[in-house]
């Protein structure tokens, strides 16, 4: 009984390593100065931005030139500013996460 418990709590802690990973790579790059996950900040919390872009085939794509380039009114009239610290991997990495949230 004790193994399976202890083997539980290994998988359950793996299967979290990677949103903790993309969570410390989002504050890694500045992003969590304007976005938090479940809070309205400067911009949209992350929550917000995966709930809106839920089951839409092109999010990730857009999603991922709008982290890199910016972008402005979607959310209102603030602009989000480029961010070209982050590369297209690490922009991947950071929308696949915010998008399953």
């Amino acid at each position: 009984m004790k193994v399976l418990v202890a083997t539980a709590a290994v998988i359950g802690l793996l299967s979290a390593a990677p949103a903790f990973a993309d969570e410390a790579l989002a504050k890694k790059k500045n992003c969590m100065a304007c976005h938090q996950v479940d809070k309205k900040v400067v911009g949209p919390s992350y929550k917000e931005v995966s709930e809106k872009y839920k089951g839409q085939a092109d999010a990730p794509a857009m999603l991922v030139e709008k982290v890199i380039k910016g972008g402005t009114g979607v959310w209102g009239k603030v602009p989000m500013p480029p961010n070209p610290a982050v590369s297209e991997d690490e922009a991947k990495a950071l929308v696949g996460w915010i998008l399953s949230l």
